[in-house]
């Protein structure tokens, strides 16, 4: 779910840059038309044309988004680093800009044509260039007074107990107490410590810088459970680092972000890590979602037009399963079952009913067996060449799941994986799927576990918009019919 609000409030984000993109851009071309031509246009198309909305409002976006700046940055914010990034990114978008005006010429593309230059303090411009001068001074000065005052208000809004991101700090020693204050005194990131876990076996103290101590390191796990947070801060002192693998391999089992605060100066710490940076004290980002930012919008993106396209395209093969599975044995057309998806998040997962009975298909949770007595003819032929998997697009339809990703599973069976076998959650880290790498490799059905476990943690480990389109491809020759769908 806080994966979901960040992307939203992201998407959120981007739609009021563009707005301020869109009137730099607009103030530009008007500056231009009072300095130059005197007077506006008398078709309304100028008015769309030669501000150079169309072209400078979604390069500057997309730029931005590829500099992360619509990135969560409550505990590694700066406004002078994000501003340093806002310029950069309108700096390669203005000169982009200059290289579509020479592809489509000056004229065309913003008009001007037919009036003289202008003489502005000693210097002689035409119309083009004065209002692409005006342009490249404006949109980075637009968008970074925009970004300060929303930072400054968002901050506002944190110092004042809104908008707050609870947390959980692992050590109560010198440097558990170091992240407690510096968080404290840095309101500003909305960031509340909730409780503290001793660093220890056992807790010695019931309280911490007025916060409660709940257990210690063998009470982590209940502790989680009993009282969720949406991150956790390991503040473990150097005398205590030997228990650091046995605190991961607990933290696994849960799906929510895990900070690392080491105790050593920041050369020493692992360079394939995230480290970043509060007020002079270092964090380790050791577990993050893989699809936040530019790349799990642009999956997002595919997701809802692949999946609109999916459904229409299929609609009467849909309609034609549907009354079939009706007709050859009764009950529902399609079966509903609880399934996790992203950040541990349950939702219901749509399939075409394949068994005689809904009660067969939602009872324990096993895996069903080759040549099952209770799957129907129809049935059996559905899920060897896996149509019955077809009304998931509505799941992604709906942001429950993605073309790619880790097929779900559900909570009865994570519950029982999560604790035999580590890394299993960093499944959640990213949305179910219909399709996905373990599945293209013939892993389905009653195979091997720990195999599927590789493939989809290599898949979340190493996501990319090209890998996803690399496993659709194969899912057209390898994922709908084979030998282990049963």
């Amino acid at each position: 779910m806080l994966k979901q609000q960040h992307q939203a409030f992201a998407i959120l984000l981007s739609l009021v840059d563009s707005l301020v993109a869109a009137s730099a851009c607009y103030a530009a071309w008007m500056l231009r038309r009072m300095l130059i031509e005197g007077f506006w246009p008398q078709s309304w198309e100028n008015y769309f044309k030669e501000p150079m909305v169309i072209s400078a409002v979604p390069l500057t976006i997309l730029l931005m988004w590829a500099f992360g700046l619509y990135k969560p940055r409550r505990d590694h914010s700066s406004i002078i680093g994000e501003s340093l990034q806002i310029l950069k990114a309108t700096m390669i978008a203005t000169a982009s800009l200059i290289v579509v005006l020479w592809a489509f010429g000056n004229d065309e593309l913003i008009g001007g044509k037919g009036y003289g230059p202008a003489t502005i303090m000693g210097m002689t411009v035409d119309a083009g260039r004065l209002q692409f001068g005006l342009l490249a001074i404006g949109l980075p000065l637009f968008l970074t007074i925009h970004r300060v005052i929303f930072r400054l208000t968002l901050r506002q809004i944190r110092k004042r107990g809104r908008n707050l991101r609870h947390v959980a700090i692992v050590g109560t020693g010198r440097l558990g107490r170091i992240v407690c204050q510096t968080l404290d005194r840095n309101s500003w990131t909305g960031i509340h410590v909730k409780y503290f876990v001793d660093h220890s076996d056992q807790a010695f103290h019931q309280t911490c810088l007025g916060r409660p101590v709940l257990g210690g390191i063998s009470d982590l796990q209940r502790v989680l459970e009993s009282d969720p947070v949406d991150a956790v801060y390991l503040a473990i002192p150097n005398r205590r680092a030997a228990i650091m693998p046995r605190v991961l391999k607990s933290l696994d089992r849960f799906a929510l972000d895990v900070r690392i605060v080491p105790d050593v100066q920041p050369r020493y710490l692992p360079q394939r890590m995230v480290l970043g940076e509060l007020d002079g004290m270092p964090i380790l980002s050791y577990r993050e979602s893989p699809t936040t930012g530019l790349g799990g919008i642009t999956k997002r993106i595919v997701d809802v037009a692949g999946a609109s396209l999916g459904l229409v395209l299929l609609m009467p093969l849909l309609v034609l399963i549907g009354l079939i599975v009706r007709r050859t044995s009764p009950g529902p057309m399609i079966f509903k079952q609880r399934r996790v998806s992203l950040g541990g998040q349950t939702f219901k997962i749509y399939k075409f009913r394949t068994m005689y009975h809904v009660a067969d298909e939602a009872g324990p949770a096993m895996w069903t067996k080759r040549d099952d007595s209770r799957v129907t003819p129809i049935g059996r032929w559905l899920r060897k060449t896996s149509l019955d998997e077809l009304p998931q697009l509505l799941n992604v339809v709906k942001g429950q799941m993605s073309l790619v990703g880790p097929r779900p599973e559900r909570p009865e069976l994570i519950n029982r994986f999560r604790e035999d076998w580590r890394g299993y959650m960093l499944r959640q880290h990213v949305r179910a799927g219909m399709t996905g790498w373990a599945q293209v490799q013939g892993l389905r059905g009653d195979t091997s576990l720990r195999k599927r476990l590789q493939y989809d943690l290599f898949y979340v480990r190493n996501w990319s918009l090209g890998f996803d389109m690399k496993i659709l491809w194969l899912t057209i020759f390898r994922g709908f019919v084979n030998k282990n769908a049963h």
